[in-house]
């Protein structure tokens, strides 16, 4: 019901804010019924919602409205009647066909999540309207802070290409390490560089707008103690290379920024180069040189890399070099999701048992939303929708589910599955059987199911009525422990108004077990459904009628499956 409120009060701020801020329960319903026809046998509990929710709507001032639809609801702000032209991203500053090199720049110390995606769709979005170009880079230069693990490399690929990102290059930072150390002397030369030994003291000289005394010291004499740094003759702490800024800057953290420091890679060795170097490249620093030596000309990532650009633009000055456009956008939160990496990897630590791997279904990694049963048109879908805004932008778990129902509804199978089984006996004067389309707008195809006298049948508890219409079987009187054959007419049952309900035959069928996600918990729900599902292999996506979306996730004498959504 949760989803069911969230997916009604999208709709009723969508129809408050195209009527001054009044929205109307009738107009809300009309909307949802249209767009989601597979709620239609909802419509009761829908109207009835519809009607609560359109109240406290409406005591919302239209800003406020505007306010939680742009943030919560993107996906609702796009009309049906606009052109694909309209829904495209806007254009990129000083861009040229052809000439556009993004690049996607992930820290392989875990898989990446939702908001990871947003930069590499974007990024491979844009290369694409601009026949250009876009690397893939994986940033590990800190084995010791966000230390990289090794399967993180490949993982993140298959989740690109599940994605469908393309890239042209591919670049580990791990592997350049020569490069920066050239950089780094050319800095030094140039006077934009020094080697700091004055250790904890400095943040203090800092805060106070003053440096280390090592600062004034000779071009000779850094470049002399910084080949000391490479050589293993100073200890984690002991030295560091800044980059040389405004001491008086009024941001204390861009005041000569650290670019290189010593990390001890015997007790903490990097996952692909061991324990070869001792002084690594700062995220800045990195960053700085790789996007101007690999011709990056728009980079796209968060605004909590703002300060940071300010910092880069220190070595684009000193370099000489033309820096690329940088565009910033708010940070994207799926609600319901923990997205945290670092909280993810903890929470899996702690709980070895009680989570199924970086793939868990609960988390908002691409990876679980993939085994959770998410396509990847409808993450695409939902990103670019949101595009390159500055602000913050939260989705509801509806507004992902409603997208991804869009593109299921057309082609996911649909068969019966019964989830709270009670068993009966058929009574009949003739073996019935039931030929069901495995997809109403896919008649041709269809599946058979014999039933005969005495035979037994499992159907949902909460379907047992005093009369019922097996789909595609029957109509049937339903008694203590039985059911019995009353005849085929659909008109009848039409006239008399019966409930369809789901049935599976108890010798044929076949044991499900259904994870069903919630916030931190796996419901595990125990049923059975037609034997049609064993035609079905891993990473099917299946409708079970009345039930919901789910994805195959293991199959045997007993077939797993993971809700993805009603």
């Amino acid at each position: 019901m949760d989803e069911l409120r969230d997916l009604i009060y999208g709709y009723a701020l969508k129809n408050a804010v195209k009527h001054g801020g009044q929205a109307k329960p009738g107009s809300v319903v009309s909307m949802i019924l249209s767009d989601r026809p597979g709620l239609k046998p909802r419509a009761r509990d829908i109207a009835r919602l519809a009607k609560e929710i359109v109240e406290e709507v409406n005591k919302l001032s239209i800003n406020e409205q505007k306010r939680i639809l742009e943030e919560r609801y993107p996906h609702l702000l796009i009309e049906e009647e606009k052109t694909e032209e309209e829904k495209t991203l806007p254009p990129l500053p000083n861009a040229e066909k052809g000439k556009v090199k993004t690049r996607f720049a992930p820290n392989p110390d875990f898989v990446i999540h939702l908001g990871n995606a947003r930069p590499a769709i974007l990024s491979d979005e844009y290369a694409k309207i601009y026949n250009g170009k876009m690397v893939l880079r994986f940033e590990d230069t800190d084995p010791r802070t966000k230390k990289p693990l090794r399967e993180a490399y490949d993982l993140i690929k298959e989740d690109l290409k599940w994605l469908g990102v393309k890239w042209h290059e591919e670049y580990i930072q791990s592997q350049r390490m020569s490069v920066y150390y050239d950089i780094a002397r050319e800095l030094i030369r140039r006077g934009c560089a020094y080697v700091d030994l004055c250790k904890e003291r400095s943040r203090e000289l800092l805060r106070a707008g003053k440096a280390c005394e090592t600062r004034n010291n000779s071009i000779e004499w850094q470049l002399e103690h910084f080949e000391k740094m490479l050589n293993r003759e100073y200890n984690e702490g002991e030295a560091v290379l800044r980059i040389k800024t405004r001491l008086d800057h009024p941001n204390p953290s861009v005041r000569d920024w650290v670019a290189m420091r010593i990390i001890d890679t015997v007790k903490n060795p990097h996952p692909l180069v061991g324990s070869k170097y001792t002084a690594w490249p700062t995220y800045n620093f990195a960053v700085s040189v790789d996007d101007h030596l690999m011709g990056i000309t728009h980079v796209l990532r968060g605004k909590e890399h703002q300060v940071n650009t300010e910092k880069q633009l220190y070595i684009y000055n000193c370099m000489g070099w033309r820096p690329p456009e940088f565009i910033h956008f708010g940070r994207l939160k799926l609600e319901g999701f923990i997205m945290s990496k670092s909280y993810i990897r903890r929470l899996m630590e702690e709980n070895p048992d009680k989570f199924l791997g970086y793939d868990d279904p609960r988390f908002g990694t691409i990876a679980g939303l993939r085994r959770r049963g998410i396509t990847p048109e409808a993450i695409r879908t939902v990103i670019l929708e949101v595009g390159i805004k500055p602000g913050d932008a939260k989705l509801s778990w509806a507004n992902l589910a409603s997208v991804n129902r869009k593109i299921l509804d057309d082609k996911a199978d649909r068969i019966m599955f019964v989830d709270d089984p009670v068993e009966l006996i058929v009574e009949a004067d003739k073996c019935l059987e039931a030929k069901i389309p495995y997809h109403p707008n896919r008649p041709e195809k269809t599946r058979t199911i014999k039933i005969c006298p005495g035979d037994k049948i499992y159907i949902n508890n909460r379907d047992k009525a005093e009369e019922v219409r097996l789909l595609g079987l029957g109509n049937f009187k339903l008694e203590e422990n039985k059911a019995v054959f009353t005849g085929e007419s659909l008109e009848y049952a039409r006239n008399k108004k019966l409930s369809i309900i789901q049935w599976t035959p108890v010798a044929q069928s076949v044991r499900v077990e259904v994870l069903v996600p919630k916030e931190l918990e796996l419901i595990r729900v125990q049923g059975y459904a037609e034997p049609a599902i064993r035609e079905y292999k891993v990473d099917d996506k299946l409708q079970f009628i009345r039930y919901g979306f789910i994805r195959v996730d293991s199959i045997g004498e007993k077939y797993v499956v993971v809700f993805s959504h009603k």
